[in-house]
């Protein structure tokens, strides 16, 4: 974004107001740069932060949908990496609300615009949100090879095996269920597998789900 952009620093300001326990103020600055707004790019940033500040969920959806709105309408670059954490915001909405089916669409859409964020610990973090997202709704169920990785990594976490579930781990958490995604998680499954690291029931295990993964 662009930092000497005035609705930007208005937003920034209020995020470190968020940050500093200053909630009402946070709210005041992020209404002052929807009114301050002047194309639809500025009045989709202020939008995407406006929304966080809503007293009800169905507030944030409007908020969040109007954001959406004007990002459409800038139909650029600039709000290309937008649409994930976007998307997200409105299938949580969605989801509080009841409405399973919207939620599932907004948590695909988001995982169709991932592509669009910088490499790092954000896209990562937002990769798994997604990827819950997609299971919870029940549009990405998992195969039979996936439901007995879970259980080793269930079994991994609760002993905290941290140097074991380091291999396998992301690339469960963040499958999205492409093909390049099976794939990922297969190698992931296949190194844990060669290290010969855990117990010979868990290796035995290991190898079964290894062998159901798609």
């Amino acid at each position: 974004m662009d930092l000497d952009n005035p609705v930007v620093r208005l937003c920034g300001e209020g995020m470190r107001a968020e940050v500093e326990g200053r909630p009402d103020d946070a709210r005041a600055l992020f209404t002052q740069a929807w009114e301050q707004a002047s194309d639809d790019y500025e009045a989709c940033v202020a939008a995407h932060y406006l929304a966080r500040h809503q007293p009800t969920v169905a507030d944030r959806l409007y908020w969040n949908r109007v954001c959406l709105q004007r990002a459409d309408a800038v139909g650029d670059e600039r709000v290309a990496a937008f649409y994930p954490s976007l998307h997200v915001a409105l299938a949580h909405c969605h989801r509080e609300l009841g409405n399973i089916y919207a939620a599932a669409r907004h948590f695909r859409h988001a995982a169709d615009h991932l592509d669009a964020l910088p490499t790092g610990p954000y896209g990562e973090w937002l990769r798994y949100t997604v990827a819950e997202g997609l299971r919870d709704t029940g549009a990405l169920v998992r195969t039979p090879g996936e439901e007995r990785l879970a259980q080793l990594l269930e079994s991994l976490c609760e002993r905290k095996d941290l140097r074991s579930l380091a291999l396998p781990l992301p690339a469960f958490a963040g499958n999205l269920g492409t093909p390049s995604d099976h794939e990922r998680l297969a190698q992931a499954a296949q190194q844990l597998h060669a290290e010969q690291r855990l117990s010979p029931q868990e290796q035995e295990a290991l190898r079964h789900a290894v062998a159901a993964l798609p």
